[in-house]
């Protein structure tokens, strides 16, 4: 990559990145882009990666459900997953064919993690023929047990979708609340969080807009309800990247994973963001050093059993279809 091309990405992000840390970043962003061309790969990264990671080196940078229908799409003979564990399978599993590595295999998710395939058998023995939607937020083994994946950003149509008086609907249990107060179909829920937006709470929100008059507060739907009634918008990350676009407020508030307003923020200039840190430990593992260490060697792979994954694949494409 010539220095002009650097430049380039530095003008574009030197808002939220210091110049003393670019000059860290700059040299690997650089081995990074050409050894992509080398290996014939492309970087996928999620709403919440760094700038230098979300700006300097990914080739499609967007929320889960666009990262999984990018995936199916790459000729790329490589997949580099620049977001946490569960992402990755869900690539893989939208394209089998492929190498699909992620930069750090302990990058996993609180939400994925509080629910197993065995729970979600225990769920439909509990309630037969209840059709089962989980949030696309969940391992390979928990989408092999469902019928249909969705993302925030589509949840109240899938369920809709199904044309049943109810769902069970796994794992979050705030996005739940949130989907019933939009769907007359009765949500059966689970107690799964998002460890980072279960920390905001509405008298936060509140305090914030006293101290901010006229600021517009956009909340995820995993945050708590008071957060949600506080707020002036709800929406997936995708939702809220479009409304801050559409919009222009003078000064905002994004609800969510801390790193994804400095993102926003690059390609909305004019408008102040506030914002109260929450950040993800998990999706804060992926740097850009092991995104060029797993690139170079081609290790962390993700694999997935072919009986998990057949039947995993079946719930996601179902989600594909559906769309947004």
């Amino acid at each position: 990559m010539s220095s002009q091309n650097l430049d380039k990405i530095y003008d574009k992000i030197s808002s939220v990145v210091p110049e003393i840390e670019w000059k860290f970043h700059a040299p690997i962003i650089d081995k990074i882009n050409k050894l992509k061309k080398e290996k014939d790969a492309v970087i996928l990264a999620h709403n919440y990666q760094t700038p230098e990671i979300y700006h300097g080196v990914s080739d499609i940078s967007a929320d889960s459900l666009a990262l999984a229908l990018e995936a199916a799409k790459t000729k790329s003979r490589i997949i580099v997953l620049c977001g946490v564990h569960f992402m990755a399978e869900t690539a893989k599993l939208m394209n089998p064919s492929k190498k699909v590595l992620i930069p750090d295999m302990q990058a996993g998710c609180s939400l994925a993690e509080s629910i197993t395939g065995a729970d979600v058998r225990m769920l439909k023995e509990k309630y037969p023929g209840v059709p089962v939607v989980s949030y696309v937020n969940t391992s390979a083994e928990v989408k092999a047990e469902t019928d249909i994946c969705c993302t925030s950003a589509n949840a109240v149509k899938v369920v809709e979708s199904l044309g049943t008086s109810k769902v069970i609907f796994l794992p979050d249990h705030y996005l739940a609340n949130y989907v019933q107060k939009n769907t007359k179909v009765k949500i059966i829920s689970w107690q799964g969080t998002c460890m980072v937006h279960e920390k905001f709470t509405g008298k936060e929100v509140e305090d914030i807009k006293k101290e901010n008059p006229g600021i517009e507060v956009i909340a995820h739907p995993e945050c708590p309800p008071d957060v949600i009634s506080a707020s002036d918008f709800a929406g997936s990350t995708s939702s809220m990247v479009k409304y801050v676009k559409e919009n222009q407020p003078k000064k905002v508030l994004l609800v969510t994973e801390c790193t994804m307003s400095d993102n926003v923020q690059v390609e909305n200039p004019n408008v102040q963001f506030i914002k109260p840190c929450n950040l993800c430990p998990h999706m804060k593992k992926i740097t850009l050093n092991k995104i060029y260490d797993c690139l170079k060697n081609e290790t962390n792979e993700i694999k997935i059993g072919h009986n998990i994954a057949e039947m995993a694949r079946k719930s996601v494409l179902r989600m594909a279809e559906i769309g947004r």
